[in-house]
């Protein structure tokens, strides 16, 4: 059939799998978010965020709505919200934020993929100064979105910067204003497509393309794994 029957097939399936990875991660944080605050989007931000993000990665409504029923089964699993730290290969360092339903099982795996990769897990609080945890807010950048107007209202809400990248805008504030931030989006009507908590790196480091593919072959390890949210590095 030939190359370019080849290519996109190769291409649809990376990118199935890559989401038959992602969904299960969004729908964790979608049933987390239910069974702490409710399962009303409307009463509960932190549900209505986590399902505007699922929105964002084209996420199916009928799973969306599976993991807010999971919340509340009587079978509903506990998880655990734990954040692990590391070394990885050429120095780079890592933050970790998982969810799991079995702590031995994550801290072990999570250790094996420093291990193996010439690293190793630090103990907890040794890299929180080489990252600010903020909130971020992505959408498009559309014309009738005014940076100077975005930034006067919600200079009141926490907002500490704002940038636009290639069709996009990002917002910027302490994580303590996540929830003013989001309040104050939705009153304008900026339909945000993806909102969280960042670690961003207070001293990026530049690697080497070699030392990177390295680094990208840990960072895919644990990435990979159920059990992980986000994943933060001080790359540049």
């Amino acid at each position: 059939m030939g190359r370019a029957f080849e290519y996109r097939r190769a291409a649809k399936e990376k990118r199935w799998d890559k989401m038959s990875k992602l969904f299960p991660k969004l729908g964790k944080a979608i049933t987390m978010a239910a069974k702490e605050g409710g399962s009303d989007p409307d009463m509960n931000a932190t549900l209505r965020t986590a399902i505007k993000n699922a929105k964002g990665q084209n996420m199916p409504k009928d799973n969306i709505e599976a993991a807010i029923k999971r919340a509340t089964s009587k079978d509903a699993e506990a998880y655990s919200e734990m954040n692990y730290e590391g070394k990885g290969p050429h120095g780079v360092l890592v933050f970790v934020e998982c969810a799991t339903d079995n702590p031995t099982r994550t801290v072990a795996n999570v250790k094996s993929y420093f291990n193996k990769a010439g690293g190793s897990v630090v103990a907890n609080g040794s890299l929180e100064f080489m990252f600010n945890r903020k909130s971020v807010f992505e959408f498009d950048a559309l014309d009738e979105v005014d940076l100077e107007e975005l930034e006067l209202e919600l200079i009141d809400a926490g907002l500490e910067e704002i940038e636009e990248s290639e069709g996009k805008i990002y917002v910027y504030g302490e994580y303590t204003a996540f929830g003013s931030l989001s309040a104050g989006l939705e009153a304008m009507n900026i339909d945000v497509t993806k909102s969280n908590l960042q670690r961003i790196p207070t001293s990026p480091v530049e690697f080497t393309e070699e030392q990177l593919i390295d680094i990208e072959k840990m960072l895919d390890k644990i990435e990979d794994d159920d059990d992980i949210q986000q994943v933060f590095t001080n790359i540049a």
